[in-house]
C-alpha cells in the first residue's frame, strides 16, 4: 500500500528523516491507493497486469544508465503489483548484474524471441526518460502489430530548426508528434518540451510535466564507495564531487562506440573548454580554502575522466590541489550514488548526477549550455532555479563560484532545499503512476 509519508534518505548513517506531507501529496496518495487496490483486485481474479519498459539506451553514462531503475524502483514502490519486462538496448558493462541483484523479479528481455513473446504477454509498452523519443520505431511497431496501449514518461522533445537545410528533420518531427498523439499519456521532463508539444498540436489525452526516470534511481554499493573514500581520505559530509563536460561527448575516443571523429564538434569542444571548466575551478579553489571541505572530481560519462584532470584538477594551485582528489576510473551508477549520498553536495556540467543526488535529497547544482537541449531547465520545474547555470550566459557564469561556495557553508539549508524538490518530485511521479495505474485497469476491463 502507498505510504502516505515522504522518506528523505540521509547521506550519513543510512538513517531517514520522516517529512510531514502536505494535504495535497495525502489526496494525491489515497487516489493512486484506490486506483492501485482496484488494480491490484483486478488482477488477482485473473493474472497480474504486465508492462514492457523499453528503456537502457547506453550505458557508458550513468545517467543513462540510471533512467531504468530510477523508474523501475517507482513502479515498484506504487504499483508492487504490476510485473515488469524490460526491453533494453544494452545492459552491457556490469548493467545487468547490478539491476538483476535490485530487481530481481525484473524479466529482461534482450532476443527477439522474448520480445515478440513480450508484446503477446505485456499490457502496456512504457518507453522511458531520453533525450527525444528513442524508440519511436518500435513504439510505433507496437502500435500497429498489438492495438494495446502504450506511454511515454520523461523524454526531451528537442527543438528543430526551421529551416530549408532541416527539412528532413521536420518530416521527422511531424511523425514523431503524430505517434505522441496516439499514446495514452505522454510525460515531458521539462516543460519547454511540452510547450514544443503542445504548440506543434500534439493532442495525447494526458500530457504533462514527469520529471526524468532518474529521480527515483536506488542503487547502492556502499562498500566500495566506503573503500574508495577511505583511501582517499574523504570522510562524510566533508566533500563535494564535481563533474566535469565538453559541450559533446566525445563518443569517438570510446572504442566500443566505434563512432568516427566529428571535426564539427570536436573543434566546438576545443573553442570553449576552457570557458566552461574556468569557472568550476574557481569554485573548487573557493570551496578547499574558504569553506574548509575537499572535493572530488568524478565522471558521469566514461570520457570525462581525462577531462576532470587535465581541465580541472592539473590546472589548480598547489595548496588546492592538495584538496582534491580525482577518480581515474569510470563507475557504474550504484557506486556512484553511495559516494554521492556521503557528500555534502555536488556540482558541474553534467545533468542525471545532479538529478540522482536530488531524488535522494543530494544538493546539486546542475551548469548547463545549449548543446545539452532544454532538459536543464527542469532544475526550474522542481524549484532549483537558483542552482541553475547557463554557461552561455556570462552573468551565470561568474555566480557559479558563490552559488558553490553557498551551498558548502550552508549544509542545513542546502539540504532542506534539495528535500524540499524532492518531494515534489514525488508528487509528481505519484501522480504519473495514477495515470498508469487507470491505463492498465482500463485495459483489463476492457478485455
Amino acid at each position: 500500500m502507498l505510504s502516505q509519508n515522504i522518506l528523505l534518505d540521509q547521506a550519513s548513517g543510512n538513517q531517514n528523516q520522516m517529512i510531514h506531507p502536505t494535504r495535497r501529496s495525502i489526496l494525491r496518495a489515497a487516489s493512486l491507493a484506490v486506483v492501485s487496490s482496484g488494480l491490484a483486485g483486478a488482477a488477482s481474479s485473473t493474472r497480474p497486469r504486465r508492462i514492457l519498459l523499453r528503456s537502457s539506451w547506453q550505458t557508458v553514462n550513468i545517467g543513462d544508465i540510471a533512467h531504468t531503475p530510477g523508474l523501475l524502483a517507482t513502479l515498484e514502490r506504487e504499483l508492487p503489483e504490476v510485473e515488469v519486462t524490460l526491453w533494453p538496448s544494452s545492459v552491457a558493462g556490469g548493467v545487468e548484474g547490478m539491476l538483476r541483484r535490485r530487481f530481481p523479479r525484473l524479466r529482461i528481455a534482450t532476443d527477439r524471441a522474448a520480445i515478440d513473446a513480450a508484446f503477446g504477454d505485456c499490457d502496456l509498452l512504457l518507453h522511458g526518460s531520453g533525450p527525444s523519443l528513442v524508440a519511436e520505431k518500435d513504439l510505433a511497431r507496437w502500435r500497429d502489430t498489438t492495438g494495446k496501449p502504450f506511454g511515454v514518461y520523461g523524454i526531451t522533445l528537442p527543438r528543430t530548426e526551421s529551416t530549408a537545410a532541416a527539412a528532413v528533420s521536420q518530416k521527422s518531427l511531424a511523425r514523431t508528434i503524430a505517434l505522441l498523439g496516439d499514446a495514452r499519456f505522454v510525460y515531458f521532463r521539462d516543460t519547454p518540451s511540452l510547450r514544443f508539444a503542445q504548440d506543434l498540436g500534439c493532442r495525447s489525452p494526458v500530457m504533462g510535466f514527469g520529471p526524468d526516470g532518474a529521480f527515483g534511481t536506488d542503487l547502492r554499493d556502499d562498500g566500495r564507495a566506503d573503500a574508495f573514500l577511505t583511501a582517499n581520505g574523504l570522510e562524510n559530509d566533508r566533500f563535494l564531487c564535481c563533474i566535469p563536460r565538453l559541450r559533446y561527448t566525445p563518443y569517438w575516443s570510446i572504442p566500443d562506440k566505434k563512432r568516427p571523429f566529428d571535426p564539427v564538434k570536436h573543434a566546438r569542444n576545443e573553442a570553449l573548454r576552457e570557458h566552461d571548466h574556468a569557472p568550476l575551478r574557481e569554485a573548487i579553489s573557493r570551496v578547499v580554502r574558504e569553506a574548509g571541505l575537499k572535493v572530488l572530481v568524478c565522471p558521469e560519462d566514461q570520457t570525462q575522466m581525462a577531462v576532470g584532470r587535465e581541465r580541472l584538477v592539473e590546472r589548480l594551485p598547489d595548496d588546492v590541489r592538495r584538496g582534491v582528489v580525482w577518480r581515474p576510473d569510470y563507475w557504474l551508477t550504484d557506486e556512484a550514488l553511495s559516494t554521492y549520498a556521503r557528500s555534502a553536495g555536488l556540482f558541474g556540467n553534467e545533468m542525471h548526477s545532479p538529478i540522482i543526488c536530488i531524488g535522494n535529497g543530494v544538493p546539486a547544482i546542475v551548469c548547463r549550455f545549449a548543446e545539452q537541449t532544454s532538459k536543464g531547465l527542469m532544475w526550474r520545474d522542481i524549484g532549483l532555479g537558483d542552482w541553475l547555470f547557463d554557461l552561455d550566459d556570462e552573468n551565470d557564469v561568474r555566480r557559479v563560484p558563490d552559488a558553490v561556495l553557498k551551498m558548502a557553508k550552508n549544509p542545513v539549508e542546502s539540504r532542506q532545499l534539495a528535500a524540499k524538490a524532492r518531494g515534489f518530485v514525488l508528487e509528481r511521479q505519484q501522480e504519473a503512476m495514477r495515470t498508469i495505474a487507470k491505463v492498465l485497469a482500463d485495459e483489463e476491463n476492457a478485455s
